[in-house]
């Protein structure tokens, strides 16, 4: 997005307090002159079958009264009858579902492709009722948007979420594979910490994480990931992290030094992992033009 619409937004997001200094550094971040465009298996191709997507709601226990939307995509060689791996999508509707990113364009190439799995994917977004964003009390969801709480905390309860929620009322209308390795789950930003912490805690459910532009940062403790992931048991989770030089660097801390302490602490402990640095900020443009080949990444030793 240009100058002026990055300077409208953070005016109507209503941030306070924020300084100057971070101010600019988000807008020199999130502007589009990045050299990242979608590729063919991003794009509608002739012939190939569309999956369908329907839309739903629920609203959590866990998060009390925080309502949360999901969407459900179902790709056209779902069978019922076979367990079929699936892929979760944070901030699915507003990120993922975009037209900059085309999440189920992909999916339907690469299944039709043989490039992946036939799979079902889970486009959710955080619940609407909580502390709003990581931004100095300001949203850009809403004042009461529980996004921070669910995607920053490191803890273990948007897991527990994910696993006595959400998937189970999945389940009553779609046969998911309780297979972890048949699993993954993707995010942005906070999304991104949110995605590879729900693998970390629970391992049983989820194995396989694409972090993009993560937020490993001083949110709500997410600077101490990587310290966390050194000083623990290697765990089978495998890891596409994906950064771009023009990442954040406000007070919460510097996107990209964070994110190399990430990656450094995958290498020392020898996790099945790989990271792609690029030029951009924190948008999607990058993360978006990679998605196939990172899904194909993701999933491609994958057997029932």
């Amino acid at each position: 997005m240009d100058r002026n619409r990055v300077e409208k937004m953070f005016a109507d997001a209503g941030w306070y307090g924020v300084p100057e200094k971070d101010v600019l550094a988000f807008m020199y971040s999130l502007t589009d002159d990045e050299p990242y465009i979608l590729g063919p298996d991003s794009l509608p191709q002739e012939g190939v079958p569309v999956g369908t997507i329907t839309e739903h709601e629920m609203v959590s226990a866990i998060y009390p009264n925080s309502m949360h939307r999901y969407r459900i995509y179902v790709p056209a060689q779902y069978d019922a009858k076979k367990e079929t791996p699936i892929m979760v999508f944070l901030d699915g509707i507003t990120q993922y579902l975009r037209r900059k990113v085309n999440t189920p364009v992909v999916l339907d190439n690469l299944i039709a492709a043989g490039k992946i799995p036939v799979m079902l994917a889970l486009f959710l977004e955080p619940g609407d009722n909580g502390d709003g964003e990581p931004v100095y009390g300001g949203s850009f969801i809403g004042p009461v948007s529980n996004r921070s709480k669910e995607y920053d905390s490191i803890d273990d309860i948007f897991a527990r979420f994910l696993d006595e929620e959400i998937l189970p009322e999945i389940q009553k209308n779609y046969n998911i594979t309780s297979n972890p390795e048949g699993r993954g789950i993707c995010g942005a930003s906070s999304g991104a910490i949110a995605a590879f912490n729900a693998s970390w805690h629970h391992t049983h459910s989820f194995r396989k994480v694409i972090c993009h532009i993560p937020s490993f940062t001083d949110i709500r403790g997410g600077h101490n990931v990587p310290v966390i992931v050194r000083k623990n048991p290697r765990k089978p989770i495998r890891v596409l992290l994906q950064d771009g030089e023009k990442d954040l660097n406000t007070s919460q801390g510097d996107w990209v030094l964070s994110n190399k302490q990430m990656v450094s602490a995958l290498e020392y402990k020898e996790y099945d992992y790989k990271y792609v640095f690029g030029v951009g900020g924190h948008t999607m443009y990058h993360g978006a033009s990679i998605l196939p080949e990172s899904l194909c990444w993701l999933w491609r030793d994958y057997t029932k």
